[in-house]
């Protein structure tokens, strides 16, 4: 069921409530006409979620989806919030979800049953596969099945051919009788004196038997009675009664005693329990969207016309996060020479540089947010170290006309600070207002709560365009 028909519901539901208030105002404030609404102008809803799991993709362990937003009549509204009475409508039972990856299907979701987590609504259910396209036909299947129905829908009339049709027929009767001497004939009893017919006629069979009409004259013929023969006669003797014996018993008021019921089973257990609870390092994330039309799939996926470009700028980007979180050791700058040992003395070999201090939890994306718009670069990294040491980083960019890297947000966190400014967290890009354009989803992680954010890159800004409401997920773990 898809939201949509869901918010249709809640709609004729609500529509009835308004009827039932109506009837009871007095008479003199009754509208005189009728107020209808059609369904056919109910908004086409689209429905942004996080699936998390931990173990296999497609098999997890443990499973939730997250609500993010939902899309009605053009603005996105807290899909943890959104139509809650008392679950939100994003999370009630039987909406699918369709997972994805780069904006390319990967699975389907199907909600079961949802929980409230530490004070945010979570929905449960089953991870399923995505239907087998169906085999396309070969080309030559397709013109031998067009063959085929090109003749079997032609009727045909065949004459059905006898023994006796040969090309002897009718030249005389001693070759019909010839061409088939087992063939039954049908001859007409002839009930004159024809001597030439009686004398053909079979002569009757002496052993056949034959039926005759008993005489009742015979009647008293019959042979006595065999005195030995047994004869069944009706008892005379009254059957017993079958009555059960039956015995009250005393007063028996047992508080525990088991009874027996007729009806239905009281188990009213959860269809699928949660069985996700914080947030563990191995959980992985993925985007998931419920619509109730069928759009076409739009992957995000950017090519790189010089596969050397993208090497290019993902090491400008590294450079630019180890700036950010402070790991870039400085240059050993050589120490100064005397003045007179300048000319007699050589020049010492160059220092090379030290390694570049490593990034934890790397994640470098390339996407194409639409159509001929560019490449569009997101890393995000941390530093090493206990939590209250670490820094995260988090960076947009795009490359100019030039090649020239062009940050657009710069997000760095400090461990120790993450309820003031939270560290963000790639999930995936996804089309949330259905225009065919991919946004960002972004986690904001602090230290003891988390919300999801909507990023849109638009004329060389990242500009901010939805934020859920936040929700307690416990303490975050190290990453």
């Amino acid at each position: 069921m898809s939201l949509r028909d869901k918010w249709i519901l809640s709609i004729e539901r609500r529509a009835l409530a308004a009827i039932g208030l109506l009837a009871a105002l007095p008479v003199w404030c009754q509208y005189p006409g009728q107020v209808t609404k059609s369904t056919k102008d109910a908004p086409d809803l689209r429905a942004v979620a996080v699936l998390e799991w931990t173990g296999e993709a497609g098999h997890p362990k443990a499973s939730r989806l997250v609500p993010v937003a939902v899309l009605d009549g053009g603005q996105l509204q807290d899909g943890g919030l959104y139509l809650a009475r008392p679950m939100p409508l994003a999370v009630s039972g039987e909406v699918e979800y369709e997972l994805q990856r780069n904006g390319q299907p990967v699975g389907l979701f199907d909600i079961k049953n949802a929980g409230q987590e530490q004070g945010s609504w979570v929905g449960y259910g089953t991870w399923k596969s995505l239907p087998k396209p169906k085999p396309q036909p070969s080309m030559s299947e397709v013109a031998r099945n067009r063959i085929e129905d090109e003749y079997s829908d032609r009727p045909v009339l065949h004459r059905k051919h006898h023994a006796d049709e040969d090309g002897t027929a009718g030249k005389g009767g001693s070759s019909d009788s010839a061409s088939d001497a087992d063939r039954p004939t049908l001859h007409r009893k002839d009930t004159g004196g024809d001597a030439s017919a009686s004398t053909q006629s079979p002569a009757p069979d002496t052993d056949r038997p034959t039926l005759h009409k008993r005489d009742s004259s015979d009647s008293g013929s019959a042979p006595p009675d065999d005195p030995d023969r047994p004869v069944l006669k009706k008892s005379k003797k009254k059957p017993t009664e079958d009555v059960g014996h039956v015995d009250s018993l005393p007063g028996f008021t047992d508080p525990d005693r088991p009874r027996l019921q007729r009806g239905k089973s009281g188990d009213k257990s959860a269809e699928v329990l949660p069985t996700l609870m914080g947030l563990p390092p191995d959980m992985e994330q993925a985007v998931a969207v419920s619509d109730a039309k069928s759009r076409p799939e739009h992957p995000w996926t950017f090519s790189w016309s010089n596969v050397d470009d993208e090497a290019k700028m993902k090491s400008g980007l590294e450079a630019i996060a180890r700036d950010a979180l402070g790991v870039t050791p400085p240059a050993a700058a050589p120490a100064p020479l005397p003045k007179k040992a300048r000319k007699n003395t050589k020049l010492a070999p160059p220092v090379e540089p030290p390694p570049p201090a490593p990034l934890l939890d790397e994640q470098f994306r390339v996407f194409e947010l639409s159509y001929s718009s560019g490449a569009t670069l997101v890393l995000t990294a941390h530093s090493d170290g206990p939590l209250n040491q670490q820094k995260f980083v988090t960076l947009i960019a795009q490359p100019d006309f030039y090649g020239n890297l062009l940050v657009l947000l710069k997000n760095v966190a400090d461990g120790a600070r993450l309820d003031e400014t939270p560290r963000m967290r790639l999930v995936d890009a996804v089309n949330a207002m259905a225009d065919n354009r991919g946004e960002l989803l972004f986690e904001l992680r602090s230290s003891t709560q988390r919300q999801f954010a909507l990023y849109r890159i638009l004329r060389g800004q990242a500009e901010k365009l939805f934020v859920s409401s936040g929700g307690s997920f416990g303490a975050a773990g190290r990453p």
